[in-house]
């Protein structure tokens, strides 16, 4: 990949701060209709909160050589499931009839961590589980692997920074669980999706809700920066220069 860490950031803080645009526009919009949904969800019912990252994702993949008309980020992104008959990701590349790559994006914002946590957890390893098991059985590709791809972006926070309790009635959760807080429990969530080969990269991002307007954010871990997503991504992408 030619870019800088730099250049990255940039690009990346562009991103952050669309989130954050686009969030503010849809509980504003639904807030002025008089139709605000309970708690966060008027922005989160929305959509298109992770829209830049999406774009941010495509500019990438046309960088490592791969031509933008088999990329697919607003129509077109069903695949069939193995347990399910379609599953719909945030962009798609398809090659010659291969499946090159399949990108999940995903964020989430207080008050309600603890509602929302073990939905996220929970989509994440079902999608990826149906994607490879219908590789397997020969659903996108005869042998070419494609990659996957997960996008996290939280809300950097008192609620997300606050160690948590665990539940133990019957048996100990593993220690780097205990006293985690939400913010801990995701990195080690994304950690583990790619240490487990559920996904080929992870990108786990923080960002406080006024500096985020301003692209600010953080990165827990160096193993989960967007500076490693995006090199993984351009390496497989160029294999499949067009």
């Amino acid at each position: 990949m030619n870019h800088t860490s730099t250049d990255l950031d940039r690009r990346v803080a562009k991103a952050v701060a669309s989130y954050w645009a686009t969030r503010q526009r849809q509980s504003a919009k639904q807030g002025a209709s008089g139709q605000r949904d309970q708690g966060a969800r008027s922005a989160v019912t929305g959509g298109a909160q992770m829209d830049g990252f999406v774009a941010l994702v495509t500019e990438l993949i046309v960088e490592a050589g791969i031509n933008e008309k088999h990329i697919h980020h607003n129509t077109a992104l069903e695949l069939p499931g193995f347990f399910r008959p379609t599953k719909e990701w945030d962009l798609l590349v398809v090659c010659d009839s291969q499946l090159v790559t399949a990108l999940e994006t995903k964020s989430q914002v207080g008050p309600s961590f603890g509602n929302n946590f073990n939905n996220r957890t929970e989509e994440a390893m079902g999608s990826a589980l149906d994607l490879w098991t219908a590789f397997r059985e020969g659903a996108f590709n005869k042998t070419i692997r494609p990659w996957l791809g997960y996008i996290f972006l939280l809300e950097d926070c008192d609620g997300s920074r606050r160690p948590v309790k665990v539940r133990e009635p019957h048996f100990k959760v593993f220690p780097e669980f205990v006293n985690a807080s939400y913010g801990k429990r995701y990195e080690l969530f994304c950690r583990k999706l790619v240490r487990e080969r559920h996904y080929d990269a992870a990108a786990c991002l923080l960002s406080e809700q006024k500096a985020g307007l301003k692209g600010r954010f953080t990165e827990p871990a160096e193993d989960l920066m967007f500076l490693q997503f995006a090199k993984s991504l351009a390496a497989h992408a160029a294999r499949f220069k067009t």
